[in-house]
């Protein structure tokens, strides 16, 4: 398959939805076959691929005849092939219905408010069809454990959730509601619900299919949380039809983290250490800064850091939206400022004109710069609300990684998670504590986390008078400085008469090149709002080469 045809597979099942499991037209899987509902399809048996373009099958076209209006109930019934009871059937709202004069199974999917708005239909020949608001349907019945709790397994099909429930009485079930193929993307779509259970078991088919999106949607979630349930039959309704509910109750139970050991034969990282040296970069918005540190890297953490209003969040601004126009899904956790003031900061780097003082500003231009910014849908910013405590905070990082596909996120200050939790406790113990963390949930999320930091206020003169920044005046901890791959300092004279609104950036931390010392120095402009590089004929010439 050529690069352009991987492409355009991707494309496809990014932009449709699933709508049934039908017979292989290359293989003799009877039900391998994926179809979606702009017309493409793929098997995970022979991983025969077929295009939006070719001819549709009857079942897509009923699927496009399809409303959003829902099938009546006829009744509930014991699945007695299935061994499933009545009262399991009501419990999970499974009925017999009638679909344009067929009789089929309907799994009722509910929405975050527990109401009905899609549903599964199953035929006799094992054909599927999805009806309804599909895309604000949880997985199968996530409403009936909307609180959380110790435990819950996550299943490939409806049958095995019944099928599980029934086996395990009151411990959460749910289900994927498009077998191994959507599995990922329907735990990303429903992750914060997730992680409100203490351990997230995923217990899918036992076929290649099925353990490879066991794998995948188990890494989404922390090492310590997800686990991978091992069957010795094919799925857990075929357990319960063999009389092996003892054994079904064993494996989930006994369900291994998902933890890999991480000890590795050297002999085996000739690849990787090939691969070490083609790290993928992004650019700052600035050329000085590019030249010195080769841009920005996913798994790296770079802190800014600068006096009290020397403009550390508006130079984040600027590598936001930067970051933004070479592709990037970005998140922004701005703990010192409401929504809004965010939203608009971001915009006014579009607009070129500083939005929150109410400039005048067109309607068209307004609209513009929404578009290019938030209405991209690659943004995604933290409503915290005063909510700032560590572990809360933690968890939305991972979310907005994990679920957002945020794959960089600037957290506007550090200072400010661990004062509200402080209550008497050690400002520096809590810093070293939070910044291991964040070490790991970069390296881990493989995410690009860019943090601002203060300083400790300096003898003699303050940095808002122009001193020079370094490592050991950020505030609180060393941690900062040590766990950071990059740290850049800003400096600017506020009382300079002549250039009191040019910022000097300093690299004083690179452990990707060495280089430290002056990268440039930016203007700020205050009819436009943007920091602009400019030139300093005092520019400093030497360079230092410190590593940590």
């Amino acid at each position: 398959m050529s690069l352009f045809q991987r492409k355009r597979m991707v494309e496809e099942r990014e932009e449709s939805s699933f709508v049934a499991h039908q017979p292989c037209p290359k293989c003799t899987s009877r039900d391998g076959f994926a179809l979606y509902d702009d017309g493409h399809g793929y098997c995970f048996v022979c991983q025969h691929y077929q295009h939006a373009d070719l001819e549709h099958t009857p079942l897509k076209r009923e699927a496009k005849m399809a409303t959003t209006q829902l099938v009546e109930r006829d009744s509930y019934v014991p699945l007695n092939r299935r061994k499933l009871s009545e009262e399991t059937c009501k419990k999970w709202d499974y009925h017999l219905s009638d679909f344009n004069g067929k009789k089929c199974h309907v799994a009722n999917y509910k929405d975050a408010q527990g109401q009905t708005v899609a549903q599964k239909l199953r035929f006799a020949n094992k054909d599927f069809l999805f009806i309804g608001d599909t895309k604000s349907a949880t997985l199968y019945g996530q409403h009936l454990w909307p609180d959380g709790g110790k435990m819950v397994t996550v299943v490939e099909g409806e049958l095995d959730a019944l099928s599980l429930q029934q086996t395990m009485k009151s411990w959460p079930v749910v289900s994927i509601p498009n077998g191994a193929a959507g599995a990922k993307k329907s735990v990303q779509k429903n992750l914060e619900w997730l992680n409100k259970f203490q351990k997230v078991n995923f217990c899918f088919d036992q076929d290649d299919a099925g353990r490879k999106a066991a794998k995948e949607c188990a890494s989404l979630l922390p090492p310590s949380k997800s686990r991978i349930v091992n069957l010795p039959l094919k799925d857990a309704n075929e357990m319960l039809v063999e009389g092996r509910t003892d054994e079904l109750v064993r494996a989930v139970w006994d369900a291994k983290e998902n933890r890999p050991d991480g000890i590795l034969n050297g002999s085996d990282l000739w690849d990787e250490i090939n691969l070490a040296n083609d790290a993928e970069s992004w650019s700052y918005p600035y050329h000085g800064l590019n030249e010195k540190t080769q841009g920005l890297r996913k798994g790296e953490i770079v802190t800014v850091t600068a006096g009290s209003g020397i403009g550390k969040s508006q130079l984040c601004r600027e590598f936001s939206h930067h970051l933004l126009t070479q592709g990037e899904t970005i998140g922004i956790v701005a703990l010192e400022e409401s929504i809004k003031r965010s939203a608009l900061g971001l915009m006014a780097i579009a607009a070129n004109k500083p939005l929150h003082l109410n400039v005048e500003v067109t309607p068209e231009e307004k609209l513009e710069a929404f578009e290019s910014t938030l209405g991209t849908g690659r943004v995604f910013l933290y409503d915290h609300w005063g909510s700032t405590e560590a572990d809360n905070l933690l968890d939305k990082i991972r979310y907005l990684a994990n679920g957002c596909n945020c794959g960089f996120i600037i957290l506007d200050h550090i200072s400010i998670v661990v004062s509200s939790g402080m209550e008497g406790g050690d400002e520096r113990k809590l810093i070293d504590k939070l910044m291991t963390l964040l070490r790991g949930l970069c390296e881990e999320l493989k995410i690009g986390l860019i943090l601002v930091s203060h300083l400790k206020r300096p003898d003699g003169k303050g940095h808002e008078e122009g001193n020079v920044t370094s490592l050991s005046q950020l505030r609180g901890s060393a941690a900062i400085g040590q766990l950071s791959d990059m740290v850049i300092g800003c400096e600017r004279n506020q009382q300079d008469l002549e250039n009191s609104n040019i910022t000097t950036v300093r690299i004083l931390k690179n452990r990707w090149t060495g280089e430290t010392g002056i990268a440039t120095h930016l203007e700020y402009d205050k009819h436009t709002g943007r920091m602009n590089e400019v030139s300093m004929p005092s520019d400093e010439t030497f360079t230092t080469t410190e590593d940590f």
